[in-house]
């Protein structure tokens, strides 16, 4: 993830919302390319809540599979698509939400005042 913006810039960002907790690591964590995607042996057990001091309750084995490099792609773009669509309306909002205040008579300094005091 972009750490400026927050847009999602990477294939491990798609992973990453794809299941709950550490489903899946890198061989080589220097070169985080598909081919270097593997499953966790096991994984949290959700049925057995968050009592960690027993990891033998909170653990199970991994039923999760990795998905293709085309799916990563394709999650990782509509996460993007998502991420900048949502931006978009929020500016478009804003501008929507200043022209209508304007419409109703208020000055720029007044919309100023209420939006941002």
């Amino acid at each position: 993830m972009d750490i400026k913006t927050g847009r999602p810039n990477h294939i491990e960002d798609y992973l990453s919302r794809l299941h709950f907790g550490s489903w899946f690591k890198w061989i080589d964590p220097k070169n985080k390319v598909h081919a270097n995607i593997t499953l966790t042996e096991k994984v949290h057990n959700p049925d057995h809540g968050t009592d960690f001091s027993r990891p033998e309750l909170t653990k199970m084995p991994n039923p999760h599979s990795i998905p293709t490099e085309q799916e990563c792609i394709d999650g990782l773009a509509q996460m993007q698509t998502d991420f900048d669509n949502a931006k978009t309306k929020k500016e478009n909002d804003k501008i929507s939400g200043n022209q209508k205040l304007k419409d109703l008579g208020l000055t720029d300094d007044e919309i100023v005042a209420i939006t941002r005091g």
